[in-house]
């Protein structure tokens, strides 16, 4: 065989990985902000793995407290068992997420896509529970994630994930959502005035629905589809004004923006928010277990209580996963991270990334920076004064996140902010434990992978 043959026939990894266009570093270790590859190479997570870790890297009481667990108890299966770290983590989970919830229910998952389905099933069956049989829609908006499975696709709106699996999907409306840099409305008051009118499109949908919506699925904040573009003032308030009118669920996905990513233990508390049901995940664990939770209200348990719900994962309240979530709340309250994550707290290194972020806005490609507390998005143009967006096959957001990578800096690529296919631009979520120093260093490597991207 020659030596072109054998390279041809050469063993390729045999993980099926999310691209085989590229190749991945192998990761063997992580502290505090920092991953290490096996060529010893270190990498500063500003991204918090797609914005999962919150608490850092390699705390060792979150793996002592997953191995006390293991030890004594490894799993049982929900249909005939439950378990104390599952009682007690749901009851505090519920003092967490505030009074609102004070007499609801926890249920337990292994991750945000399957928290979704858990929540659309809930509020179906929830209804039918009521009397009301024929509500089954669930509205949601359009440039919004929600989940990888079917169910999940069926409510998003990112048009890349969603696109190729759209003769599998059974879809109900989606309605526009407001992205105030690239606003459909009148902005000219602050966009208090386009959130009213994004917020009329969602009374349209229900009444065009008929008498058949169940719910309505939002991310109080954007989060990978349109990169950390906050609501205006009024709009989520109204939102769900308008939910309670029709009698339609409101369900709030804090997959990315819960358990004190945005400077609050939940998103919806920076607008006094009250959602029937709560979806959490990512920072519920910060990554250190597979991990989602649908927190419901009392309302909503109170309509199931009279028979079972229909629905379950073998994996479900997984006691190791659930002690590993339970730890990271510790470690989030004892540390006060959630303090750490309020850009609004003068001192707070969220309010530091806000300010050094800022900085970029010099940089011709930059055309926004936007979010709030450590979830925050950098959006890229090929023209500022237009707002013109690169041409999608530049794929100018991974020329950056390749530039910054060769410099030890992870961020977030994501493309189609604008219509789902053009427009680029990089999430930003590092953990809560980031230092100054570090986001200054981070925000130079930044700055200098833009740059370099610009130059190609």
């Amino acid at each position: 065989m020659s030596d072109s043959t054998a390279g041809q026939n050469s063993p390729r990894s045999a993980v099926f990985r999310r691209s085989f266009r590229k190749t991945f570093p192998s990761a063997v270790r992580g502290e505090g902000v920092y991953l290490w590859d096996t060529e010893g190479k270190r990498y500063l997570d500003f991204s918090g793995s797609a914005a999962v870790n919150l608490i850092g890297h390699g705390t060792p009481e979150i793996a002592a407290a997953m191995t006390e667990q293991a030890t004594q108890l490894e799993f049982v299966h929900t249909s005939q068992f439950t378990t104390p770290v599952a009682e007690d983590y749901a009851r505090e989970l519920l003092e967490f997420a505030g009074e609102n919830f004070r007499g609801g229910a926890v249920y337990f998952t292994c991750g945000g896509s399957e928290s979704v389905e858990t929540a659309l099933k809930l509020a179906r069956q929830y209804q039918v529970e009521i009397g009301q049989t024929r509500r089954y829609q669930v509205l949601s908006r359009t440039q919004s994630y929600h989940g990888s499975t079917l169910g999940a696709l069926s409510v998003s709106g990112n048009k890349r994930r969603r696109e190729i699996y759209l003769p599998m999907v059974r879809e109900f409306a989606h309605v526009g959502i407001p992205y105030c840099y690239r606003c459909a409305y009148d902005c000219t008051d602050g966009c208090r005035n386009c959130g009213q009118e994004y917020a009329a499109e969602l009374e349209r949908a229900i009444e065009a629905a008929n008498g058949e919506a169940a719910a309505f699925i939002f991310e109080p904040i954007s989060g990978a589809t349109l990169g950390a573009v906050v609501p205006p003032p009024g709009y989520l308030q109204t939102v769900t004004e308008v939910c309670r009118r029709h009698g339609v669920l409101v369900i709030a996905d804090e997959v990315m923006t819960g358990m004190g990513r945005t400077g609050r233990n939940f998103a919806v508390e920076h607008w006094d928010v009250a959602p029937d049901i709560l979806i959490a995940a990512k920072g519920l664990s910060s990554g250190y277990a597979p991990l989602g939770a649908v927190i419901a209200t009392k309302e909503v348990v109170d309509g199931i209580v009279s028979g079972s719900f229909l629905h379950g994962f073998t994996y479900n309240a997984h006691p190791v996963s659930l002690a590993a979530g339970r730890a990271v709340l510790h470690r989030l309250q004892q540390r006060r991270l959630v303090q750490a994550s309020d850009s609004g707290r003068e001192g707070s290194v969220a309010a530091k990334l806000e300010r050094s972020l800022s900085t970029l806005l010099d940089l011709k490609t930059v055309g926004e920076v936007r979010g709030i507390g450590l979830l925050r998005g950098v959006e890229f143009v090929s023209d500022k004064q237009s707002k013109k967006p690169f041409a999608p096959d530049l794929n100018f957001a991974g020329r950056v996140t390749s530039a910054a990578l060769k410099r030890g800096l992870l961020v977030y690529p994501i493309q189609g902010c604008v219509d789902g296919v053009s427009g680029d631009h990089l999430l930003i979520a590092p953990p809560a434990v980031i230092t100054a120093e570090q986001i200054d260093w981070a925000i130079q490597q930044l700055r200098d992978s833009i740059e370099e991207a610009g130059a190609q």
